[in-house]
């Protein structure tokens, strides 16, 4: 085995280089190679020292650089070859970034991993935005939920279980089905009124950010011209935005607490 190097399965973040962690920015500077996604920003990218190896994988809906199948296979030829391999994601690998999948692929042919969590963009969304994902008499719970489904089947989801008011729901790469997710959360019983947020390149540059109500918020992100990369979240604790603004952002066309409606670009 002293000839097949360890494959790092790292996270990077939502964007910012400052929510890296500490390990995740020593891997990427001592890596002979990087292999990267598309949500990986260019700021983290510019911390990989002169002269390593960068090769990108990213996927995007619809159009994938290269195929899940053939980035396993790179991974593994990349470590019997003895290079130090950071294979960089962003958010964490284990939450909706087929790290799981990569790391059973290494396993199944004798490649050594490690992973290195990241900080999800659940939570750097609410934290940028002043929107804590639980709170007393708000939410009990959270759940994280992808938004996307794999190829063209129909979104299928549990949306009685979801639609509860007590509950805050993140949908990850949801933009594309927000208007059926909306519609069918407000079918199994979520109010129409509910709270909802979409933001734009979380912590990255050009960030964006609005604030609705859960029917309002579809039209809105078209009106805005939102594309992705999204992160979408749906709660009563939407509602703590505005007070919690510790950023002093702009939220276009926000709506809390009934207040007077107000829009202003970004």
């Amino acid at each position: 085995m002293s000839d097949v190097s360890c494959v790092y399965l790292v996270g990077a973040g939502p964007g910012d280089p400052d929510l890296m962690t500490i390990k995740a920015r020593r891997l990427l500077m001592s890596a002979d190679v990087v292999v990267y996604d598309r949500l990986v920003s260019p700021e983290i990218l510019d911390l990989v020292p002169p002269g390593k190896a960068r090769i990108f994988v990213g996927k995007a809906p619809n159009n994938h650089h290269m195929p899940q199948d053939d980035i396993n296979d790179l991974l593994v030829s990349l470590a019997k070859s003895n290079h130090s391999v950071v294979r960089l994601k962003g958010g964490d690998p284990f939450i909706f970034g087929r790290g799981s999948e990569e790391a059973l692929y290494l396993k199944l042919h004798g490649v050594p991993f490690e992973v290195v969590p990241g900080v999800t963009s659940a939570s750097a969304a609410g934290s940028a935005l002043g929107i804590p994902l639980t709170h007393r008499a708000l939410a009990t719970g959270v759940q994280f939920v992808t938004g996307h489904c794999q190829s063209e089947d129909e979104l299928d989801l549990n949306w009685k279980g979801m639609a509860d008011p007590n509950t805050t729901i993140v949908f990850y790469m949801g933009l594309a089905n927000l208007p059926r997710i909306a519609d069918e959360l407000i079918a199994a019983g979520m109010a129409a009124d509910t709270p909802a947020a979409a933001v734009l390149k979380v912590t990255a540059a050009g960030q964006r950010q609005c604030v609705t109500t859960l029917e309002r918020l579809p039209a809105l992100v078209v009106a805005l011209g939102y594309k992705t990369p999204v992160m979408i979240i749906i709660g009563k604790v939407v509602s703590l935005a505005k007070s919690l603004n510790w950023q002093g952002l702009i939220y276009e066309d926000a709506v809390l607490d009934n207040e007077e409606e107000c829009s202003a670009s970004a």
